[in-house]
Formats: C-alpha cells, sequence, structure tokens
C-alpha cells in the first residue's frame, strides 16, 4: 500500500485547488466524510462474505462501489450534481430506518446531519476519490492503516486550531485503559469521546481479555457509550468503531452531554466505568450552566464534566479522568466540587504527569485521577511521573510512550486490599483527608521527597550565588573583549 502520509498530501494539495474549500478544517472535514464512505462499502464487503443475509442500508445507486469505485466513472458536473443533488440529501435524511438495517441507517444519517460537500469541481473530486480507492481497508493492515491516516488527520488539525479538543495521548489512554481494567459486562463510557481513544481501547482490552464466543462479543458491543458534540470528531470515532468490530455503533451519540438537565439523569443512566479527557481551558455556551444546581454552576468546560461523572458514575463505579493543574488549586466553585469528589468517591490515586505530554497540542501541565463511587477519601496517594532518562520534553516526533508507565503499574497494587502493598518512593506520596480539608482542599501538592532534596544550607547557597556571579562577570568581561577586538578592525 502506498505512504498514507504522502496520500493524504497529495488529496489535499488538490483540494486546494478548489474554490470551495477555504482552510484546513475544511479540508479535513472533506477528506473524514469521504474515507468513512469508502471504509463503510469495504467493511460492507467483508460483511456481506460473512453473514448470508446482510442488507446494506444505503440504496444502492449511492453505495461507494455504484458511484466512486471506477476511476473513469461520473467525473465533473455529474459527479459534483450527484454529490450534491442526491448523494448527500439522501445520506442526511432519506434512509429507511426500519428493518434489519435500519439502526445502520439511523448511525449513518446522525453521522451526515453535520456534515458537508464544500468540493465545488467534480473534476477535482474525482481525482481525490482515485487517490482514496488506492486504500483497502480490508486488509489484514486496516486498523494500522486508518491509525496512520488519524495520527496525520490530527497533526494537520493542528495547524487548524483545534486538535487538542480531542486528541489524548496514546500511551495515557493504555496505561488509564490497563488501571481501570473494565470487564465485560461493564457498560463503558466516555462522556467527551472525541475520535474515541479510551473507546477503542477498551474494546481491544475486553477482546483480548474476556471475548471468547459470540454472546462475549455482543455484550462487549452494547457495553461502548461515548458522546461528541463536534461533527468532525464524531464521524471520525464512529469510522474507528467500525474498523474495530462495532458495526453499528448506535451508542456513539453526536451530541453535547452538558445540554441535558443534570436531574434528568436517574439510576438507569449510571455506568460502571467512566475514562474521559474532558475539554479543559474553554468555556460552554450561554446557559449551559443553568442544567446544573446552583452551587456547581460555571463555564468552565471541565468542572462541568466531573459534575456530571460524579451523578453518572454508579455505586462502586471507576473512573479515571485527565485534568489541567488548575482545576487543583482553584477556589469558589472548584473547592465545592473537589469537596464533593471527596465525600463522594474515594479518590485513591493522582499520577502527576511532567511538561508537555499533550504537545504540540496544548502545553498545560495535566493530571490523572483516579476515583471509585460509594466511600469518602481517606488518603491520596500522589505518583509524579518524570520524563524518561535523557528527556526534557515531549514533542511530535518524541511523545510519551506507554513504556514509561511500567515503574507506576509495578507499584499500583490492588483497589481490593486497599493499595496495602504501595510504598513511599521518590516518587510516590500519601496525602490524608485531613491534610486535604486544612488546605482547603487544594490538591495541588508537591512531592516532598524532591523539595528534600533541593534543601540546601543558607551558606551553601551563598556560596553558590557568589560562584555564579563570578562566572557571569568572566564572561561579560571576555564578551567585551572579544567585541572591542572586533571593532578596533
Amino acid at each position: 500500500m502506498s505512504n498514507i502520509s504522502g496520500i493524504i498530501k497529495s488529496i489535499q494539495d488538490i483540494m486546494r485547488k478548489d474554490v470551495g474549500v477555504d482552510g484546513d478544517a475544511q479540508r479535513i472535514s472533506q477528506l473524514v466524510w469521504m474515507f468513512f464512505l469508502k471504509i463503510f462499502d469495504d467493511r460492507e464487503t467483508e460483511l456481506e462474505l460473512i453473514e448470508d443475509d446482510y442488507t446494506s442500508p444505503l440504496p444502492e445507486h449511492i453505495r461507494w462501489r455504484s458511484w466512486a469505485l471506477d476511476t473513469e466513472g461520473m467525473t465533473g458536473d455529474e459527479l459534483y450534481d450527484f454529490i450534491d443533488l442526491q448523494l448527500f440529501p439522501t445520506l442526511k435524511g432519506k434512509l429507511n430506518t426500519s428493518g434489519p438495517s435500519g439502526k445502520r441507517a439511523q448511525v449513518i444519517m446522525d453521522l451526515f446531519n453535520g456534515t458537508f460537500n464544500y468540493m465545488k469541481s467534480g473534476t477535482l473530486m474525482r481525482q481525490v476519490i482515485n487517490k482514496i480507492c488506492e486504500i483497502d481497508f480490508n486488509t489484514q493492515k486496516d486498523r494500522h492503516t486508518f491509525g496512520n491516516i488519524y495520527e496525520q488527520i490530527l497533526k494537520d488539525l493542528q495547524s487548524a486550531g483545534n486538535a487538542g479538543e480531542f486528541y489524548t495521548p496514546r500511551a495515557v489512554t493504555q496505561f488509564i485503559i490497563s488501571r481501570v481494567a473494565p470487564k465485560l459486562k461493564e457498560i463503558v463510557l466516555d462522556p467527551a469521546c472525541g475520535t474515541g481513544g479510551f473507546l477503542t481501547g477498551a474494546i481491544d482490552f475486553k477482546r483480548e481479555h474476556y471475548v471468547e464466543t459470540n454472546d462475549d462479543e455482543e455484550a462487549l458491543q452494547k457495553s461502548i457509550h461515548g458522546f461528541e458534540k463536534k461533527a468532525l470528531p464524531h464521524m471520525l470515532c464512529v469510522t474507528n468503531m467500525i474498523l474495530h468490530g462495532i458495526d453499528t455503533p448506535v451508542n456513539i451519540k453526536h451530541d453535547n452531554t452538558l445540554s441535558r438537565p443534570l436531574t434528568d439523569y436517574t439510576q438507569k443512566d449510571r455506568v460502571h466505568v467512566i475514562m474521559t479527557n474532558p475539554p479543559f481551558g474553554g468555556m460552554e455556551e450561554d446557559g449551559i450552566e443553568d442544567n446544573f444546581p446552583a452551587n456547581f454552576r460555571t463555564r468552565e468546560t471541565a468542572d462541568l464534566f466531573l459534575t456530571l461523572i460524579l451523578r453518572r458514575l454508579r455505586l462502586q463505579g471507576r473512573a479515571a479522568v485527565v485534568l489541567p493543574d488548575g482545576f487543583f488549586f482553584g477556589e469558589g466553585m472548584k473547592t465545592r466540587l473537589k469537596e464533593k469528589l471527596l465525600q463522594e468517591c474515594n479518590l485513591h490515586t493522582i499520577v502527576r504527569l511532567p511538561n508537555g505530554v499533550f504537545n504540540p497540542y496544548t502545553g498545560i501541565k495535566t493530571n490523572l485521577l483516579f476515583f471509585t463511587k460509594g466511600q469518602p477519601t481517606e488518603h491520596i496517594w500522589y505518583y509524579e511521573h518524570p520524563y524518561p532518562e535523557g528527556v526534557t520534553s515531549y514533542n511530535k516526533t518524541k511523545p510519551m510512550q506507554f513504556e514509561e508507565f511500567q515503574p507506576e503499574i509495578e507499584w499500583w497494587g490492588n483497589e481490593e486490599d486497599g493499595f496495602a502493598a504501595r510504598k513511599e518512593t521518590q516518587y510516590a506520596w500519601k496525602v490524608t483527608i485531613d491534610d486535604i480539608i486544612t488546605r482547603n482542599y487544594n490538591l495541588d501538592i508537591k512531592n516532598p521527597h524532591v523539595e528534600e532534596k533541593l534543601q540546601l544550607d543558607p551558606a551553601e547557597l551563598i556560596e553558590k550565588y557568589d560562584t555564579q556571579q563570578k562566572e557571569i562577570a568572566d564572561l561579560r568581561d571576555q564578551l567585551k573583549s572579544i567585541l572591542s577586538d572586533v571593532l578596533s578592525h
């Protein structure tokens, strides 16, 4: 198969010639819906072989194979008119949602409701389609292929300015899933699922550890739930689900979970596991905060999501949430929210990540909070994740690796015995709830072992300062001498 990065680059070069596509965000949106239809058609080809009675949710004339597969097929005005007047109107609202393929049809209509065709040139569209047809998503490399496309799209989204809104480093999702360890029939929810990193990770984990029969697979498919309010990441997430064998991802909703009044969520809405990286640093639209109790109203998105998580988690349910440092030391509503968290849940572990984990999407320092609902917190274990030896920061070419979490995994222990095996180390320390209350619920607690290392005798500090000042003066004199020589010549 051709180089994915090269194919996407050539597709976007073609799109740049089209007068209807304005900027990276529109180019990426155009690319994603086209890839979805190709991937869906490839998956249908496979389903037709393994299911005797498979029925497509799409009318024959709008299936990818009917209008796109022939490289010498429709082009120019004929192709543009077909997409604009037949394909999109059908995908948006004219599919048959009854019968055996009704659920799949509904998923597709929900998907395309917020999707648009930006390209105006049918000739350029034909060139793009032919490039996409070079990729076969039914080969053994299909997931890897989409993984490469997904990574490339995220890199491109960075220049569009919004990749960080739904991107979580793979190493972080893998570590969280390995610690939460969802069981086969436990409902897993990500209320801000983005492109589906936590959900696909949960699928892989359950398949590896539990799925042995068709009934197991059916239980798995029913257990994966997600919400994403933005059309582009939602489409990427649904595509990701299909490539992970969830052929009818009806539980991946295109919706803002914060737009529903908190009191509307009842016992039947509560779930076993929540793993999420909610958007932070942003503000929700006016009126969203009115869906929450008065003492927990805010427009800070991450705080609203944490309030929602506490509501939707069932007793003995487990959660892992990525939150920024600002939540730790924030006051006012944040203090009340932290108090609620610690009273209703056992916040047993906080992993403090180093700077740059989310580079290049954001430089905000983040933390992983692990908690179980049903009993109050008595103490919190902190673990400060260090950089690997020789690394001073992360970037696009050298991101965080899952293997770096091996020390935490070995230290972790079991929640069943209250993590009795845990011991303080140079990176791990324990804080009691009384200390937290004394600090007015400020969770921004530094590693005491690092502080001990930095404590020096005042005389030593003065001597070190004097030495540095002398070195600076010597360097200044050398620089003056060099400049003097240059100017004299």
